[in-house]
């Protein structure tokens, strides 16, 4: 019997280990499977991690002839990351800081094109000081106040969401218009300089007609790529910026080699053009445009803190751009005088480069860059106007057709439509640069963001901000009396300049005015809006009248 017994035992402790052993190859295989499953689930959108609660406590439970077993397990946190299982959705690509400081650079500057007038007008010396110091009293208190307002309120439409929340829906309607009226007639600008470039390598696009072509085709192109994405114009913008920036670099590099052919660069003298002040205004609309780039805020990645970086990076980017090629041919023995008008850098590479086998080669590519400047300007202030008609559709405050957007990349075809057509017809119209026009248009619709600044601070006090204006209250307040003053400086120019026969401080106080009779012709609108929406959205949008 005792024998017998111990074989008993040996045969149950057999099937015991064997049951045990198998319910572990069991566990394991289960274990193994729901691995799998998840690493599946982190690559394919399409798998769905239904087998999570298996392991969401430490001890897995299975039962085996009618006994409950435990099994040690590995664990997973309650809640999966978003990441590890993707949204069905597919996500929309977005701007990140480096596109974004590459489209802030052309919506304000489009590189060292343009600057001409300010070296011919005021010489080397003076010319050189009004780059290095509006800078500092125009472009970095608009940049702060973009970084504070951006980074609280990160809303498409950019500075007409803002002024409409810090002044209501009147004064926000007033500055979508007063940037929508001046593309009018600065967009038109930028295909004429494209083809102003393009006839010196090809004098068959100095025929008119010829020229309206090669316009069309900026347009069109334009509105092609800004349709294709957000991120399309964002890396569009930072290659053509990489590429336009090549030529200068050479001038800044080969200047000192000419240097030595100059004995005296000192008595380079001043061109007689624009003079100190006439200067000052050229500078300002150079360095102007920097709240553009909010109107794109839903569309950047982590806006809050990517625009206040993407502002100073692109000030200092703009303002190293403008200055190092002028005193790079300033050491170099350039007069002055051979900045007498736009196109003039083309012809000081050409001197810099000097001629080799008969072709001036710097000289093209200074051309070449030029064309990429004016094409870079357009397609980046596609981006930025197209998101104005959007906004306001969203408000009831345009149609409700321009806030379609593609399905895709959440794109408002209809305002790119609409705008780029009226943007082509006005190329028959040659419009001229209107420096003070634009400064003015510009100014007020800026003296509107920094009303808003404050008003913002004092109602909406606890507003979460990533990013101030320092000082507090005072540096709120006191940032934007030098823009102001610079501001009334470009209206004493007013008198010089004319549009359409009319004086150009009283054709932009025109334009302001039918801005006004606009936001009233359109109650209809915002009536039926309020009508429509939902009481949240209806409640808010009588709050902002």
């Amino acid at each position: 019997m005792p024998a017998c017994e111990a074989d008993a035992a040996g045969r149950e402790g057999a099937m015991r280990d064997g049951v045990e052993y198998e319910g572990t190859a069991v566990a394991r295989l289960q274990i193994s499977f729901v691995w799998v499953h998840f690493f599946l689930a982190c690559a394919c959108r399409a798998c769905i991690l239904q087998t999570v609660n298996l392991l969401r406590n430490r001890k897995a439970r299975f039962t085996l002839g009618g006994r409950e077993k435990k099994l040690s397990t590995a664990s997973l946190p309650a809640e999966i990351p978003s990441q590890a299982i993707p949204s069905t959705r597919k996500a929309v690509a977005k701007l990140t800081l480096w596109p974004l400081v590459a489209a802030t650079f052309f919506m304000v500057s489009g590189g060292t094109y343009g600057t001409e007038a300010i070296i011919s007008g005021a010489g080397y010396g003076r010319g050189i000081l009004v780059l290095l110091f509006l800078p500092i009293l125009w472009c970095l208190p608009t940049a702060f106040m973009i970084g504070e307002l951006s980074s609280a309120l990160p809303a498409e439409g950019g500075y007409y969401a803002w002024v409409r929340r810090g002044l209501g829906n009147f004064w926000g309607f007033q500055e979508a218009w007063l940037s929508l009226a001046a593309s009018i007639f600065d967009m038109a600008i930028y295909p004429t300089l494209f083809v102003f470039y393009l006839k010196q390598m090809a004098p068959w696009f100095g025929d008119h007609s010829h020229g309206i072509l090669a316009g069309l085709f900026v347009v069109v192109t334009c509105a092609a790529l800004n349709l294709a994405g957000i991120r399309v114009v964002g890396l569009t913008s930072l290659w053509l910026f990489f590429l336009l920036s090549l030529p200068f670099g050479l001038v800044v590099l080969l200047s000192p080699v000419k240097a030595a052919a100059v004995a005296d660069p000192q008595t380079a003298s001043a061109g007689v053009s624009v003079g100190l002040l006439g200067a000052v205004l050229v500078a300002m609309w150079n360095y102007m445009g920097w709240d553009n780039a909010s109107t794109i805020a839903q569309e950047v990645e982590r806006p809050r803190q990517t625009y206040p970086r993407a502002m100073i990076a692109a000030v200092i980017l703009v303002s190293a751009t403008y200055i190092a090629p002028f005193l790079a041919v300033y050491f170099a023995g350039i007069p002055a005088s051979a900045f007498n008008g736009d196109g003039s850098w083309a012809s000081v590479a050409g001197q810099i480069g000097g001629t080799v086998m008969g072709f001036q080669w710097l000289r093209f590519f200074v051309t070449i860059g030029g064309m990429m400047s004016a094409f870079g300007m357009f397609n980046a202030l596609v981006l930025s106007y197209s998101r104005l008609p959007l906004a306001m559709a969203r408000d009831g405050m345009m149609p409700k057709v321009f806030a379609k957007v593609t399905h895709q990349n959440r794109t408002p075809w209809v305002a790119i439509v609409v705008l780029a057509t009226c943007w082509a017809l006005c190329l028959w119209l040659d419009f001229k640069r209107l420096v003070t026009l634009d400064i003015m248009l510009y100014g007020a619709a800026l003296m509107l963001e920094f009303v808003t600044l404050v008003a913002l601070r004092i109602r909406e006090p606890k507003l979460r901000r990533s990013f101030r204006v320092p000082g507090g209250m005072a540096g709120a307040v006191t940032c934007g009396i030098f823009p102001l003053a610079l501001l009334i400086l470009a209206m004493v120019e007013s008198e010089h300049e004319t549009m359409l026969g009319i004086n150009g401080l009283v054709f932009g106080i025109i334009i302001i005015l039918v801005g006004f009779g606009m936001y009233f012709a359109t109650r209809g609108w915002r009536a039926k809006y309020t009508a429509e929406a939902s009481p949240e959205d209806a409640e808010a949008a009588l709050a902002s009248d």
